[in-house]
């Protein structure tokens, strides 16, 4: 009987040897941090280019280059709350020559009041804000296949020192649903910049831009599939007296499932699931001068993994990086819910 327990006894502890070998193995693998970041990368790669095939990706690469600017040195003070803008808005060509000039206005009819301001007008237009205020043959054959319904909408500003700014809407294309808006900016002499912006796509992606300035500066862009992040960039600035030029800086990247970290003494460290990989390195460099350093502006990431072997953030997910640059400059500024709910806001405030 004793030697059937010693035998027994002895089968178990080999089982619990092999079994705990095999476990530190797995948490020490050398090529955890490549695998991660790897299945990481596809996945950002995946998702970007779901995003980039929709229409409201096209929407936020409109650009300033047909934006109306105010004229310098001209004071400005305005409250445009949603009551007085709402209503219901649908786009008719205005055919005259000079219509470049007019006020935007004069391309919509006002057709009934409502509790929200619900602009119709053609894609088309609005994606070369060029000829927004143009009226071309091809106009005719239009149709008013884009509509924004806001919700929620204010912009108080004086001469832009004091400025307090809401956008709330949903997005149509060809009657389907194309995402949501939300643009939230305060932007105060004492209690200085605070700023943030979000598109949420139909197919479950969600971009977000945040940015406060202060003696501490916080700048971040998210991109999120439901509630998992595919990709974030993290800037934290803090003021210090004694720090070479008077700030502290720490940056983090996450993509998926690994997160870098570059600290204020500028050494670096990397996680896979919250785990430090101690012997993985990263370096960065940066191909132009910016107070917000990003992959998405220029900068370039080296990691050098375990095993000795290494990669770059570019070479991971390549194009994708020209895409998510255009949601990061984008979600700053939103130039197409300005060329329309904008424009329309000021005509009527003016009552031009």
């Amino acid at each position: 009987m004793k030697n059937n327990v010693f035998k027994l006894s002895g089968f178990i502890l080999m089982i619990l040897i092999a079994w705990s070998c095999s476990k530190t193995e797995t948490a020490t693998s050398p090529t955890a941090l490549k695998d991660a970041l790897t299945s990481s990368a596809q996945n950002l790669n995946t998702a970007m280019t779901d995003i980039a095939s929709s229409q409201a990706f096209q929407l936020l690469s409109v650009s300033s280059s047909g934006m109306t600017t105010m004229k310098s040195g001209t004071v400005y003070s305005a409250n445009i709350p949603l009551d007085l803008i709402k209503g219901a808005y649908t786009y008719t060509p205005l055919k005259t020559d000079a219509s470049r000039n007019y006020a935007l206005i004069k391309f919509f009819t006002k057709a009934t009041d409502a509790s929200k301001m619900v602009i119709n007008m053609p894609l088309a237009k609005l994606k070369d804000p060029r000829v927004l205020r143009e009226y071309l043959k091809s106009d005719s054959t239009l149709t008013n296949n884009f509509t924004m319904s806001v919700t929620d909408y204010h912009n108080n500003y004086n001469s832009y020192s004091d400025y307090d700014y809401v956008n709330v809407a949903d997005i149509t294309i060809d009657k389907a649903s194309a995402g949501s808006l939300n643009i939230k900016s305060l932007v105060n002499p004492t209690t200085g910049v605070q700023y943030a912006s979000q598109y949420a796509f139909t197919n479950g992606y969600t971009a977000k831009y945040a940015y406060t300035s202060g003696d501490t500066i916080k700048s971040s862009f998210t991109l999120l599939k439901a509630s998992s992040v595919l990709y974030k960039e993290e800037l934290l600035s803090t003021k210090n007296d004694t720090a070479h030029f008077g700030r502290e800086n720490q940056y983090s990247l996450t993509i998926g499932d690994v997160k870098l970290v570059r600290l204020p003494n500028h050494s670096t460290q990397v996680y896979v699931k919250n785990v430090l990989q101690s012997k993985a390195t990263v370096s960065m460099v940066d191909k132009t001068s910016t107070t917000e350093p990003s992959v998405c502006h220029q900068r370039e990431i080296q990691i050098t993994f375990e095993d000795g072997t290494k990669t770059t953030i570019s070479t991971l997910i390549g194009n994708t990086i020209t895409d998510l640059s255009t949601l990061f400059t984008s979600l700053h500024n939103v130039y197409f819910a300005a060329y329309v709910v904008d424009w329309l806001g000021y005509d009527i405030y003016y009552k031009r």
